[in-house]
């Protein structure tokens, strides 16, 4: 009897693009997708930062090559990406977070956060699809969106507001690019300890508030979501497209 196999985890010749790669979960993200093989492309606004995590990479013995960009710069984001694509996956972890309660909300924090975390993904999105699409490649396109794209939360109505819009815009580019074999995913955390989410986990009321709604007790680790980023970007998830997968210790389930 022939047994199935299971599809691969390894990324083995393909080339990745992963930005905010310079800390958090970029950086784990990037760490991931060279550890399983893939020669990634390193993208953030600090290049200090980015040169050491490429440094540690090629360290480790994976490929890795840094490329400063600010990606809300969409000419020179478009320039970047179809230099050197095109690109088998893409992880796009930059974001931002500016919490307020929703009456404090200025137009400045609104507008920086919309600018990178919804409008910069988008475009980005599409210009990776683009090469792929040109060079007739199928691949895997990952936006890191947040458990905020899927509930509320006290603060944070800009945050939840661009992470439900980059939901519904994974859904219709991967039923316009399914046809092209380019998949579209977002990887949805919980509050990972990330010097982003340090001064939400510093407040004592927060971190209680926190921990009673992830029912497994802790707050996350970026080694939590280097697993699920090799999942989304390998032929392990080939079937998987226009959806999300949540890692959030339990939150979103009630």
């Amino acid at each position: 009897m022939m047994l199935p196999r299971t599809p691969s985890f390894r990324l083995d010749g393909r080339r990745a693009l992963v930005t905010g790669a310079s800390s958090g979960i970029g950086l784990g993200a990037a760490a991931a997708l060279a550890e399983a093989g893939a020669e990634v492309t390193l993208v953030a606004r600090r290049v200090a930062e980015l040169e050491r995590v490429q440094d540690a990479i090629r360290a480790s013995g994976g490929s890795a090559e840094a490329r400063a960009l600010d990606i809300t710069d969409l000419a020179a984001m478009a320039a970047v990406v179809a230099a050197h694509g095109p690109f088998d996956v893409m992880v796009n972890s930059a974001g931002l977070a500016r919490h307020s309660p929703a009456l404090d909300t200025t137009p400045e924090d609104y507008d920086a956060a919309m600018a990178l975390n919804l409008r910069a993904a988008y475009f980005l999105t599409r210009e990776v699809a683009r090469g792929l699409i040109a060079a007739g490649k199928p691949g895997s396109l990952i936006n890191v969106s947040s458990q905020m794209g899927h509930v509320g939360g006290p603060d944070r109505a800009v945050y939840s507001a661009n992470k439900h819009a980059l939901e519904g815009m994974t859904k219709s580019m991967a039923l316009e690019w399914a046809p092209h074999g380019i998949r579209v995913n977002t990887l949805c955390p919980t509050f990972i300890r990330t010097p982003l989410a340090e001064q939400t986990l510093k407040d004592p009321a927060r971190r209680a508030w926190i921990l009673s709604k992830i029912k497994l007790g802790r707050v996350g680790e970026i080694e939590d979501l280097m697993g699920p980023v090799v999942f989304l970007a390998s032929d392990a998830s080939a079937m998987m497209t226009g959806t999300h997968l949540i890692v959030d210790g339990g939150w979103t389930a009630g």
